[in-house]
């Protein structure tokens, strides 16, 4: 017979096998999932252009207001003095800006809304205004100092001998034309202000759409939501198959 050595017993010392040793990490191998809200996040002008706007903006409102309030006090006053000679003696003239001409006035007040409009809007819309406010100025600087005041001292002296062959001697200016043309200047400045800068300038109605938008409540939210203890309430339960009157 041949003996059969009995099984050798497993070796004590040697190490048990972790189920967990060859386990993947799942702290590694997990991919990371992109977070949902940073693709939307939108970065905004820095601070310091922020500022620079709000700078430039207050500077062509000031700039703006100035010149069409100069224009329009400097259209109703004294631009020119004359003396009207006829057969029986002369009689002084005076003639203000108004009957000189009457452009500045008007440009000065478009100017003035188109100031206004310019801070209302933005985009296109802004950019068009802003030409609008540089042309007003251009024409009121152009018309204060090239329209001469000949036909308004003429009119003013047959307005006053109620003759036709009156002849007008002595005719002099005043400084109001060069203040109104001062004054289209100030709009000009603002115009191009407003064309350089504008594209940095807060919007007005962007402002108050954004507010009204958040303030503005949902029809989903407005919803309340169905009282269990109504009668219909009761019959759909039932069409559904609950029952209504189970905890």
């Amino acid at each position: 017979m041949t003996a059969v050595p009995p099984p050798r017993p497993a070796d004590a010392s040697a190490p048990a096998a972790s189920p967990t040793a060859t386990a993947p990490d799942a702290a590694v191998t997990a991919p990371t999932s992109p977070d949902p809200t940073a693709a939307h996040v939108v970065a905004g002008p820095p601070p310091r252009a922020r500022t620079a706007g709000r700078r430039s903006l207050a500077l062509a409102l000031l700039l703006g207001a100035a010149g069409a309030a100069l224009t329009l006090l400097a259209a109703g006053k004294t631009w020119a003095h004359g003396t009207a000679k006829y057969a029986e003696g002369s009689v002084a003239l005076a003639v203000s800006g108004r009957e000189v001409t009457g452009v500045p006035g008007a440009l000065a007040l478009v100017g003035l809304a188109a100031l206004v409009a310019v801070f209302a809007v933005r985009g296109a819309a802004r950019s068009v205004l802003s030409g609008l406010l540089v042309l007003c100025g251009a024409g009121i600087v152009t018309t204060s100092l090239t329209e001469g005041p000949g036909a308004a001292l003429g009119a003013a002296a047959k307005a006053a001998t109620t003759l036709t062959s009156t002849t007008v001697v002595g005719e002099t200016s005043t400084t109001w034309p060069w203040a109104a043309a001062a004054g289209g200047a100030l709009l000009l400045a603002a115009g191009a202000l407003a064309v350089l800068c504008g594209r940095h300038w807060p919007g007005m109605s962007n402002r108050y759409d954004r507010d009204g938008a958040a303030a503005r409540p949902s029809r989903r939210a407005q919803r309340t939501a169905p009282d269990p203890e109504r009668p219909e309430e009761l019959w759909k339960a039932l069409d559904r198959g609950e029952d209504p009157t189970g905890s």
